[in-house]
């Protein structure tokens, strides 16, 4: 009997209130589960085969059902809050009974409503639960090169690595921290670039594109910011990397880089505390 996953079962007994399955009739007096009457197949009989789901009920006991849950057991997939309880979170996985996502395994609080990326595992009472540390159930053998655009969801931030993503909510990929600009959060949807696939297999991702390709987006950021100082800007490219990326999300060879181009264009003239702009 494998918790949490797929598998064909025999039926062995069928009773009032539904069907009992096993691996095989020889083994039925050893370990059965009850496949609900609502979720018999028309016509089932004893020594036919059905195709069915186990979990447990809400009394702990294993249980079969045909229906097809959104994650079966090591795989990750969103899915939606449907309330947050004393003990953690509920999350809507297709069955009746809503799987349990602990406080202890949420990298950000959650509310209802919401969707996480999560995992299922089997915990220490050998029950099916979620959790939002991913990172061990993603992949490594994704289809992307190098500068390839992806799509995934941020799942964990470290200051010290940078910001982990699920690239297609599969393959495990990181936004290392010199990468990182801007407002990133977990469960935010992304697009990047990868920059880079490591010798494991993992994914090394920018969500800027490269430098001849972002420059032009870089100086209207600078000139948007020029303007939003009533036309000038009171640091000029000679400022501290802290300080360029504090208030523009930028490193400071990009932002020379666009103040470069503005300067080419006559569109700013630099001063020794300030970037002005000409009108």
């Amino acid at each position: 009997m494998k918790l949490g996953e797929k598998q064909t079962l025999t039926v062995v007994k069928k009773v009032e209130f539904g069907v009992y399955l096993a691996a095989s009739q020889e083994t039925a007096a050893e370990e059965k589960v009850l496949l609900p009457k609502k979720q018999v197949p028309e016509g089932a009989k004893p020594g036919d085969e059905i195709e069915v789901f186990l979990y447990k009920d809400s009394k702990d006991r294993l249980i079969a059902t045909t229906a097809a849950p959104r994650i079966m057991l090591h795989q990750v997939a969103p899915l939606t809050v449907k309330q947050v309880g004393k003990i953690g979170a509920f999350l809507d996985w297709g069955l009746e009974k809503d799987l349990l996502l602990p406080f202890r395994e949420q990298t950000a609080q959650v509310k209802e409503g919401q969707t996480v990326l999560a995992a299922l595992y089997i915990d220490k009472s050998s029950r099916l639960c979620a959790t939002m540390n991913v990172y061990e159930y993603l992949d490594c053998d994704s289809p992307y090169q190098k500068d390839d655009k992806v799509e995934g969801t941020v799942y964990e931030i470290s200051r010290q690595f940078g910001a982990f993503v699920a690239v297609d909510d599969q393959y495990s990929a990181l936004i290392p921290q010199k990468e990182l600009y801007g407002s990133v959060r977990i469960g935010d949807h992304i697009s990047a670039r990868v920059t880079g696939v490591r010798e494991d297999g993992k994914l090394d991702l920018s969500i800027r594109e490269k430098a001849y390709l972002q420059i032009g987006a870089d100086a209207e950021k600078v000139m948007a910011a020029i303007d939003s100082f009533d036309g000038a800007l009171p640091f000029n490219d000679k400022a501290s990397p802290e300080v360029i990326r504090r208030e523009m999300q930028m490193s400071k060879n990009e932002f020379k880089r666009a103040v470069g181009h503005l300067l080419k264009e006559g569109r700013v003239r630099i001063t020794d505390k300030a970037i002005l702009k000409i009108k």
